[in-house]
């Protein structure tokens, strides 16, 4: 590494709570739920009914889809063109004058599109026949949305997608950094994309008893550090972030949302699916990315947790944030943004990080919504910012995610 510094300079999203970012930064003020009775397919069946989906969505209700290219992609790849629209026009890029070559593109996705493979292999099953869309695969493949992308704006540099759970975008971020950071590229165009509400991605997560099954509280269901959570609650939609080299940005007057200070990653090696319980993998992801970022505990003023509503996951990732940050714990803000956004997978980490930026520029700290009772296993001297949001003044922001596979991720990003 040479040093080089990494900003950001466009954000864009579209997502159970916003179809823009000035509408999701909006509700996540007013800390609303995202959650709704899923209507994408029967789910009467199923032991989960809702999902947080993203209200009446239509390819035709955005000008950056027409309607040939919704019948080749899948709807994450939908939702990450959408975003990534919204993205470069915030950034003022001048695409005619940028060198090609030396931007690039990565955008993560957890399960790719699994609607799309789902609804083919059906209907295969159904007619018996060997007949599967020519576009089968090239809708499916997770890494599909970092080459519409390219293909759209021309961008020549790295182009790849990522794919670690939840950990998903938050690596893509940290990835688009190191190309930057490398002297490779100058723009990097990154975050995540994801689009599991259909049969498989719900009966799987059921079956893995992950997600909530209160369905006669659907609205409530996402419950970071309630006693009563039994599971996340599913999401979808996108994130993309313009990020840049910080002397590029100068020179062409950017706007600068914050710069991406530091990131740290690593793996518990412990369980498929369950966190270490002392949480001593993710304290290490966290103490990396401070190391990264040069910066102590006591500098962190907000964390926006990984904070899924389960009941292991919620434990040991406070029990990590304890552990690493001493005493300073207390002094900060802590908020779980799934609560009111569902879970969106490998998109949750570029949600989230749009969240940071929010927090650092407004001063207000996103609630923890949902909650009522208090769990024995949790320390609630931590400010969990629950129910209400709060304000403050904020510097420096963290952000966590952790997946399947024992990934943990994070990010801090800093007021420039």
């Amino acid at each position: 590494m040479n040093g080089r510094r990494v900003v950001i300079t466009g954000i864009g999203t579209v997502n159970p709570l916003g179809r823009n970012v000035s509408e999701f930064f909006g509700n996540l003020d007013a800390g609303k739920s995202g959650a709704c009775l899923i209507d994408r397919f029967d789910a009467s069946l199923f032991k989960t009914r809702f999902a947080c989906q993203i209200p009446s969505y239509n390819p035709k209700d955005f000008p950056s889809i027409d309607a040939k290219e919704a019948r080749k992609t899948d709807l994450f790849t939908q939702f990450a063109i959408i975003a990534a629209d919204e993205a470069v026009r915030d950034s003022a890029l001048d695409l005619d004058s940028l060198d090609s070559s030396r931007v690039g593109v990565v955008v993560g996705s957890g399960v790719g599109g699994i609607c799309t493979l789902e609804s083919e292999l059906m209907e295969y099953v159904e007619s018996e026949q060997p007949r599967f869309s020519p576009f089968l695969i090239p809708k499916f493949i997770s890494n599909i949305a970092s080459g519409h992308l390219a293909i759209k704006y021309g961008f020549k540099g790295p182009n790849f997608g990522v794919t670690s759970a939840c950990a998903t975008s938050a690596h893509a971020i940290t990835r688009a950094c190191v190309e930057i950071q490398s002297g490779r590229v100058d723009v990097m165009v990154t975050g995540g994309s994801e689009a599991p509400i259909c049969r498989a991605a719900i009966g799987g997560f059921n079956s893995a008893r992950a997600i909530s099954t209160k369905n006669d509280e659907y609205l409530t269901a996402s419950r970071p550090f309630d006693k009563s959570r039994d599971g996340f609650v599913m999401g979808e939609g996108a994130a993309v972030l313009v990020v840049e080299e910080y002397e590029h940005a100068l020179k062409r007057g950017a706007r600068i949302y914050a710069e991406i200070a530091g990131s740290g990653m690593t793996c518990d090696a412990y369980h498929v699916t369950a966190p270490l319980p002392d949480g001593s993998g993710a304290a290490d992801a966290m103490r990396f990315a401070l190391e990264d970022a040069g910066i102590s505990p006591s500098d962190v003023d907000y964390i926006n947790a990984h904070g899924t509503s389960t009941s292991l996951g919620d434990i040991a990732e406070l029990n990590a944030i304890k552990s690493l940050f001493g005493d300073a714990a207390y002094k900060l803000n802590i908020s779980s943004t799934k609560s009111m956004t569902g879970h969106l997978l490998g998109a949750a980490g570029a949600v989230e990080a749009l969240a940071c930026l929010h927090v650092i520029e407004s001063g207000i700290i996103p609630p923890t919504i949902n909650f009522r009772e208090e769990d024995e296993n949790i320390d609630y001297r931590l400010n969990l910012t629950l129910n209400e949001r709060q304000e403050r003044k904020v510097d420096v922001a963290m952000s966590n995610n952790f997946g399947f596979g024992g990934q943990n991720a994070c990010l801090i990003f800093k007021r420039v």
